[in-house]
Formats: structure tokens, sequence, C-alpha cells
């Protein structure tokens, strides 16, 4: 599923906006049920495991996350029932 990111370093952080609607995003359940991931950028494939980010986390990223898109911020107004959580994708090293 291609989904808009935020590149900090080697990690990438995701926002589950879901458009503001009163519910996360199918593909937020998978990857907590399911938190290693592919993730395929300009052809390049590469393993990572996701979290959901912290409150200390999302306070670091929330306002980079919104400059990069503004929608964002009118999602998280938009829904009154949850805080969109941010997944960061963190690169697994191979053994």
């Amino acid at each position: 599923m291609p989904l808009l990111y935020l590149a900090d370093g080697d990690r990438l952080i995701l926002v589950a906006s879901n458009g503001g609607s009163p519910h996360h995003p199918a593909w937020y359940y998978n990857l907590k049920a399911h938190p290693q991931v592919q993730v395929a950028i300009r052809g390049q494939r590469r393993t990572y495991l996701a979290h959901e980010a912290s409150v200390e986390e999302r306070a670091l990223w929330w306002s980079r996350v919104v400059d990069l898109f503004r929608g964002y911020a009118s999602y998280q107004e938009r829904t009154t029932r949850r805080t969109i959580p941010l997944v960061v994708l963190i690169p697994e090293v191979p053994t």
C-alpha cells in the first residue's frame, strides 16, 4: 500500500490518519499484529520492525509530519474519538 512517510535518519514515520475517520486504518492493525514489514522505496526493498510512537516520540514528530502534509492537522481536528497514531519503522539489521 503506498503511504506518505517522514524519513528520520534510517527510520520511517507513518501517519495512521485514515483521513480523520473515527477508526484507525486497516494497515495500522496489520502492523500491530505483524510488526515485521518490507518497504520498497525507489526500487530498494528493506525489512523494518514497526512500533507505535510513544507519547514523547509523537510529540517530537507530529509537527514534522504536519509540515510534510498540512492535511494531517485537519484530520486530527476532524476526529474527536482518537489521537492519530504515528508508526515508527526501524530497519532490521541482517543477522
